[in-house]
């Protein structure tokens, strides 16, 4: 009896083990399938983002909507490096990343750096730019273009952004099939609007209300083709021209976006704002100094691939920095200034810089 009962607990230890074996097999199965539940609800951010025009363009001197693009100097100096340099990261690793960068720049290696070197270096940045812009639209006019065709219609364009915003993707097709009314807030009709607007302008001719690869790269990255760089100043024109000349005068460029100063701190950032914005126009933009700016002036400033704007940002960035006034710039002062170059501060790093270097 006692041999029986010592068997019995024996075969109950044994099953209890079996279950709990099961039970955590069963959870660690379970876990896959709730993250995938999370993904698949975050899958239609994603989808918009793909197949969205971005508001900020990379290594482009002006925002769509005609403020100056603040990180551009960074842009251009990092290229794709720059998520690295964020606020978070350890001084000691942005420094060593900087010094590389100041030898990468430094050409002919006399350990300095002179503004045709540094226009080099500009136009390489800007071109790693374009080269993710390029990577990442085929995979954007792969998730419009399911069916491989090598072409999407407006129609079918129209399906994808509407499914992305959390329209009924089959709903939405029927609809557009027999020229349903699609029953659309004021909000995402203005959006749809201005995407046609955009879209037809990247349909080169011979117009087919088509976009091919090449066309919709166009359509998502505006700086991409010298059509379409043409339709972003027109537009940025039409938003700030006041007479409706199809000019800028520099009251008109820096007059204060809509809203009311509401405190002190507000009117500092709002008098900032038209100083950046008066430098500018007076200094870059205003190609001639006659005071007014044309829509070809603001074209090439806006060229990302203008080698003769490079070179002025080259000695503009090399100005800042150059406390020697030199025109070089030593590693010693790009370390210095390193928040103007990366966004990162740097300043207690910059002793025995020419040691280690």
């Amino acid at each position: 009896m006692a041999a029986g009962g010592k068997l019995w607990r024996t075969n109950l230890l044994s099953l209890s083990l079996l279950i709990c074996i099961l039970l955590q097999t069963l959870d660690v199965r379970a876990r896959p399938a709730n993250m995938s539940a999370v993904k698949e609800k975050q899958a239609p951010i994603k989808d918009e983002n793909e197949i969205l025009p971005p508001d900020h363009l990379n290594g482009v001197k002006m925002e769509m909507d005609g403020h100056l693009n603040k990180d551009f100097h960074q842009e251009v100096f990092l290229g794709k490096e720059m998520e690295e340099f964020d606020e978070d990261s350890e001084p000691r690793r942005n420094r060593k990343k900087l010094i590389d960068i100041f030898t990468k720049v430094d050409f002919n290696k006399d350990r300095s750096v002179s503004a045709k070197e540094m226009q080099r270096w500009i136009m390489e940045k800007t071109e790693e730019h374009f080269q993710e812009a390029m990577m990442e639209n085929k995979n954007s006019f792969h998730a419009v273009d399911p069916d491989g065709d090598g072409h999407v219609t407006w129609d079918e364009y129209r399906v994808k952004f509407l499914a992305s915003k959390g329209f009924n993707e089959k709903e939405i097709a029927e609809k557009i099939k027999n020229n349903e009314d699609l029953k659309l807030d004021e909000e995402t009709q203005e959006v749809l609007e201005s995407l046609k607007d955009r879209w037809f302008q990247a349909d080169n001719t011979p117009a087919d209300q088509l976009l091919n690869e090449q066309e919709f790269l166009s359509f998502l990255h505006p700086e991409h083709s010298r059509g379409m760089l043409k339709y972003m100043v027109k537009e940025i024109v039409r938003d700030l021209d006041q007479d409706g000349d199809k000019k800028l005068t520099l009251s008109e460029f820096i007059s204060l976006p809509v809203g009311t100063v509401e405190n002190q701190q507000a009117q500092d950032i709002d008098d900032d704002w038209v100083r950046e914005r008066k430098k500018e126009f007076e200094e870059v933009i205003d190609a001639d100094r006659n005071g007014i700016v044309t829509m070809e002036e603001l074209e090439e400033y806006m060229d990302p691939m203008n080698e003769h704007n490079a070179l002025n940002e080259a000695r503009q960035m090399i100005a800042v920095a150059d406390e020697n006034q030199n025109h070089n710039l030593e590693l010693d002062e790009i370390l210095k200034y390193s928040e103007y170059f990366t966004g990162s501060k740097l300043m207690d790093y910059a002793r025995n810089v020419h040691e280690e270097f």
